[in-house]
């Protein structure tokens, strides 16, 4: 098998919201560093506001400023702002599926009506609390702030690269990488969803290894640079050959991923897989 390599970096400081492309991350226990730690919530309930219900959340930016401690949301049409980060003080209670129920330190009110303005409707703006801990599942576990249940999301260009052929061959339009939002793709595998074996792996300083498949919701077809629903692709053609029986029959692209041992990552270094999934075995749903 040829060497296959870090293609992309990405993390996404408040989930659901546009993503942030590096050439170098540190990865912790719970992901690539800044990703996931804020959340949009129901203020009435506080569970979490995604794409799935908001495809207009997919174009608003946030960037992470002096190492953390302050934001700069920016949309198309709007005036920046920069706010402050409570790292910890007042608190609600949110709540990811109806499945994980916790705590969130409340953010700057400007910042929650800069963000309803946007978005047309009231919303809750919160960061993880200092003793987060939650965990994931699957083969392999590990942590995750507020991403949907795990640390990583991993892709790859063979991958797509399958997936556009046989969209393109029905009629349809190639669409990119970003649909998938992932936080690591690689490059350089010959055979499209070889991640789907990928037990075990390390590039650079970090070590991770595949806790499920990722199983696709909704917002694969919101364009993300728009917020526009673009379906029904490309929904309708995985469903011709990635449906997942035990998983519900929901359809894969890409693997959720645990993080082993943190580390450093870069584009261009090398993927190492140290132990692969026999062809075929996938024993993530009886873990979870």
């Amino acid at each position: 098998m040829s060497a296959a390599r870090v293609a992309e970096l990405r993390y996404y400081p408040v989930k659901g919201l546009a993503g942030v492309s590096v050439e170098r991350a540190d990865v912790l226990a719970t992901g690539l560093r800044h990703d996931r730690n804020f959340m949009l919530v129901d203020p009435a309930d506080g569970s979490f506001l995604s794409q799935r219900v908001l495809p207009s959340m997919a174009p608003l930016r946030v960037e992470v400023l002096a190492d953390g401690d302050s934001l700069r949301l920016s949309a198309d049409g709007a005036e920046d702002l920069v706010v402050q980060v409570a790292y910890d003080g007042k608190r609600r209670d949110v709540s990811l599926f109806g499945k994980w129920f916790g705590a969130g330190v409340v953010q700057d009110a400007a910042a929650e009506e800069w963000f309803s303005e946007r978005l047309g409707r009231p919303v809750g703006f919160v960061r993880v609390t200092p003793e987060h801990e939650r965990p994931g599942w699957g083969v392999h576990k590990g942590l995750t702030g507020f991403g949907d249940a795990h640390a990583l999301m991993i892709t790859s260009y063979s991958s797509l690269d399958g997936l556009n052929a046989r969209i393109m061959e029905a009629g349809g339009d190639a669409i990119p990488m970003d649909r998938f939002r992932p936080n690591l793709v690689i490059t350089g595998w010959p055979e499209a969803h070889t991640e789907d074996r990928l037990l075990r792996a390390s590039a650079g300083s970090l070590e991770f290894g595949y806790s499920a498949r990722g199983i696709r919701c909704a917002v694969p077809t919101v364009d993300q640079a728009t917020g526009e629903k673009r379906g029904p692709e490309p929904t309708r053609t995985l469903a011709t050959y990635r449906r997942q029986p035990d998983y519900g029959g929901g359809v894969s692209f890409g693997i959720k991923g645990a993080v082993l041992a943190p580390g450093v990552v870069a584009v261009g270094n090398e993927i190492s897989v140290h132990e692969w999934l026999p062809e075929g075995a996938d024993p993530a749903p009886s873990s979870r």
